[in-house]
């Protein structure tokens, strides 16, 4: 739930203990870094063994989507009402300090809790795979062949209310300026994820996707030629 200065309630389970100073709860941020990243991975436990599955998601308002095959142990398990939580990380850079300790990185993450559900529904169920195939190159899903029946019940959609959530943030140059006369190299050393030029199916010469057409992730665009 969040409150009404905009963020979500500070409990047992979101509440970053460790570099605290770098967490926030406020829900724009959190949105922010769902939305600058489709990859993320769904954290649950099953008759006491913990799971990690790495998946493509979508945010709507305060929901979180992600699908996968409808026979999948994942779906199954979270669609009877288990709990889930999710996590999204961009890696922002290398921070190269004066001594291994004080070594890190710069990043931008973001935890989530709630509990999923099955979206059942054809038309909702249809309305957010627009919604995603529009994350990942806007206008295709009109283009697609339709989905079918068949496909429609072998595709297991979850649909995650975030009940709580916490964001963490490095943005900072090394912290071990009070050692800057030893004589090392110390620094950040920026990292980006990287688009590159579309390469065309070898089985026909359909109409090309432009980069015109390709989402805005922040992401710098490597053409080639």
């Amino acid at each position: 739930m969040t409150d009404q200065a905009g963020e979500f309630a500070r409990n047992d389970r979101n509440r970053v203990r460790r570099g605290h100073k770098r967490a926030s709860y406020g829900r724009e941020l959190v949105y922010g870094i769902l939305d600058s990243h489709f990859l993320c991975h769904i954290g649950f436990e099953k008759a006491g063994q913990p799971f990690l599955i790495p998946t493509s998601h979508w945010r709507d308002g305060n929901k979180l989507y992600w699908h996968g095959s409808s026979k999948s142990m994942m779906i199954r398990h979270l669609s009877a009402g288990n709990p889930a939580v999710v996590s999204v990380t961009q890696l922002d850079g290398l921070v190269l300090a004066r001594s291994a300790f004080s070594t890190s990185v710069n990043y931008r993450s973001v935890v989530a809790y709630g509990t999923p559900r099955l979206v059942t529904d054809r038309r909702a169920f249809d309305d957010q795979m627009k919604r995603f195939f529009d994350r990942l190159a806007p206008g295709r899903w009109e283009q697609l062949r339709p989905m079918t029946d068949t496909e429609f019940k072998a595709t297991g959609l979850l649909e995650m209310e975030i009940e709580d959530a916490a964001a963490k943030v490095r943005a900072d140059p090394p912290g071990d300026g009070d050692e800057a006369d030893y004589p090392v190299w110390a620094g950040v050393v920026p990292i980006s994820m990287r688009q590159h030029a579309p390469e065309v199916a070898p089985e026909g010469e359909a109409a090309p996707l432009s980069h015109a057409v390709m989402p805005d992730y922040g992401w710098p665009f490597e053409g080639k030629g």
